[in-house]
């Protein structure tokens, strides 16, 4: 899951009430569908930064919620407002995200050197989501090169 830093960073995560939050905001179909359909409590979330020198993962989280409508579609002074969403048929959804831990960084170039992570999604060309899914094998290798 990608966040900016000076929107909402590792930090702000591991400093809010419960370590808690919605991953809200998210306004891309495809991204949305990740959360909806495939993430489970449970789930371990790779924190990446992006938009920032240099991006990359910078600590853990883990799915604490399911998937439930994102209240700030509703909001008509939220940046996420959407007029065509409604309670009774929500377009947008979110998670609740858990901090785990922080780690040191992995660039995104350092992501790029290794061979085991070459199919990873949020290094392919042209990828612009801010949630991707990682298979169990990227989890595990990316969990060794965070210990």
């Amino acid at each position: 899951m990608k966040s900016e830093p000076n929107v909402f960073s590792i930090d702000d995560l591991r400093n809010c009430p419960g370590q808690i939050e919605p991953w809200n905001g998210v306004r891309n179909y495809q991204a949305r569908n990740f959360m909806k359909n495939d993430m489970k409590v449970g789930d371990g979330v790779l924190f990446y930064h992006s938009n920032c020198s240099p991006p990359g993962i910078v600590g853990c989280a883990v799915v604490a919620r399911e998937a439930y409508p994102d209240e700030s579609q509703f909001d008509k002074v939220s940046d996420y407002f959407d007029p065509k969403s409604t309670k009774e048929t929500p377009r947008w959804f979110n998670v609740g995200v858990k901090f785990v831990r922080k780690t040191p960084l992995i660039s995104l170039n350092e992501l790029r050197e290794h061979k085991e992570l070459e199919s990873m999604r949020v290094l392919q060309k042209g990828s612009r989501l801010s949630i991707t899914p990682v298979t169990p094998e990227e989890w595990s290798y990316i969990q060794e090169l965070s210990s």
